[in-house]
């Protein structure tokens, strides 16, 4: 399982000219999902999400959470995170996860987010939509359940 996390003071999912999820400050994680993903890979990632400590506290130092500084998640379901693009030039999606697999991973994930205290707001699985955020920072880290 893959995210990249953007701390953002603000972002929002749009589909079909509707915003279908918005948040002020916060993270937006693109989250995506190979078909070898497990719980376990859902729990470290849902905890990182959670628990990272990337937001400021009095004194500069990145020392606060999501969950400390009252911020929200913006989870977007991401299946290019798993594009393999070393060879031609058209990328290869062969260890995206199948979208019923993956679907019910990126639910999980959410709920296991949500029920650490964060409030989760989301994309819609398998439409095309259009992220907006405001990168506070700029601060985007990439997180690999497998690395």
């Amino acid at each position: 399982m893959r995210a990249v996390i953007q701390r953002v003071t603000e972002g929002s999912v749009t589909v079909n000219g509707e915003i279908k999820g918005k948040i002020d400050n916060g993270l937006v994680v693109l989250l995506g999902v190979t078909h070898e993903d497990t719980a376990k890979d859902l729990k470290f990632i849902a905890d990182k999400v959670s628990n990272l400590r990337i937001f400021e506290d009095d004194q500069g130092k990145m020392n606060l959470s999501v969950k400390d500084v009252g911020g929200k998640v913006l989870s977007i379901s991401q299946f290019t995170l798993y594009g393999d693009c070393r060879k031609g030039r058209r990328p290869n999606f062969m260890k995206a996860a199948k979208p019923d697999f993956a679907n019910d991973m990126y639910e999980q994930f959410n709920e296991l987010v949500r029920e650490q205290d964060v409030d989760v707001e989301t994309g819609v699985f398998q439409e095309y939509m259009q992220v907006s955020l405001m990168n506070d920072g700029p601060v985007t880290l990439i997180l690999d359940s497998n690395e």
